[in-house]
């Protein structure tokens, strides 16, 4: 079994030409690999087209990498890259039972006036409402069905992930980003955002702090198909905060726990604190920007660029057959006479 996996990420994002430029433009970009024990990032950049911008990078209040892009140059079209070299580790997973019961870790938050921990404190920002996922009675309701009196913590997680992968069904037609969790449980369908919110906003609603992974997730090809390059997309899972194991991952849409397939972007209180491209633009038109993402093992990667290289220098080679000879124009003769 396989105890890591090295992988190259691309992530496009292009605004096609439209034939009025953009005169001023801000974007926050979180697409550069988070380096994590679990997660070793070799390297990491992200380029723009046409080079009229200035790139900025740092980190936001969760720690994340970030990259600020300043246009005030007038442009028509752009496409913003990035492309990283990431190996991830498998990671030893906590049995469900080996947690305490989750009632206990619900009392442990609760307001007391005393000091506390760095990572308490860091917890308890995922412990509440936030823009994108609510807190309420129906939410909890919802929660409880997986959450039982006395079990464990990683017991009920586990159980709260299977709920929502076994009765809501992916449907990318169902749902926009801005529809909200409610909704999303009344019609028990939507994409891996929508699913990553409902889990986190029922774990808070019950007390318990929980924070949205957003990343990518290795997908394989129908069977007998190559992988192709652009057809992936971004992903989205939850992490619960469990005492003597920290953060958690689990992934609703998949049914599974993140390990060797997931590539870890950040992570913030929903999809906002960090979607991998917004911003402002002044000028231009109402735009739908595309999107295109390669998530693929490296070593797949090498052999296919060689296979590429080898067909473009065998190309190159090949002598190019010489056109026909132009043959004479054929003299005019005149029609016989009727």
């Amino acid at each position: 079994m396989s105890q890591s996996v090295a992988y190259i990420v691309i992530h496009e994002t292009e605004y096609p030409h439209c034939g009025v430029p953009v005169s001023l433009a801000q974007h926050l970009l979180h697409l550069i690999p988070r380096a994590l024990p679990h997660q070793l990032r070799a390297s990491a950049g992200i380029t723009i087209a046409p080079d009229v911008g200035r790139l900025t990078h740092g980190e936001d209040a969760f720690g994340n990498p970030v990259t600020w892009l300043s246009l005030d140059t007038p442009h028509d079209g752009l496409l913003v890259r990035a492309e990283s070299h990431v190996t991830v580790v498998r990671r030893a997973l906590p049995a469900p039972a080996d947690s305490p019961p989750w009632e206990s870790v619900r009392e442990a938050f609760m307001y007391r006036p005393e000091p506390h921990s760095r990572e308490r404190l860091d917890a308890e920002r995922y412990l509440y409402a936030s823009p994108r996922v609510p807190r309420d009675a129906a939410l909890a309701d919802f929660a409880r069905q997986a959450f039982t009196p006395g079990l464990a913590l990683l017991a009920g997680a586990k159980a709260l992930m299977d709920l929502i992968f076994k009765t809501f069904t992916f449907d990318a037609e169902a749902t926009e980003v801005n529809t909200p969790v409610h909704d999303v449980l009344k019609r028990k369908r939507g994409v891996c955002q929508d699913f990553a919110h409902l889990m986190i906003a029922a774990l808070r609603s019950i007390g318990l702090p929980a924070r949205y992974m957003s990343g990518y997730l290795l997908t394989d090809p129908p069977p007998g198909k190559p992988r192709l390059v652009g057809a992936d997309a971004s992903h989205a899972w939850v992490a619960v905060w469990c005492p003597g194991h920290g953060w958690i991952e689990y992934d609703p849409t998949n049914g599974i726990q993140p390990d060797l397939r997931h590539v870890t972007l950040g992570w913030g209180r929903d999809f906002q604190d960090v979607s991998p491209l917004r911003g402002v633009i002044l000028g231009g038109l109402a735009q739908t920007p595309e999107v295109r993402v390669t998530v693929m093992p490296e070593a797949e990667w090498v052999e296919r660029q060689a296979q590429l290289e080898k067909a473009q220098a065998e190309a190159r080679a090949k002598p190019r057959a010489k056109a026909p000879a132009k043959l004479p124009a054929a003299p005019d003769v005149e029609a016989p006479e009727g």
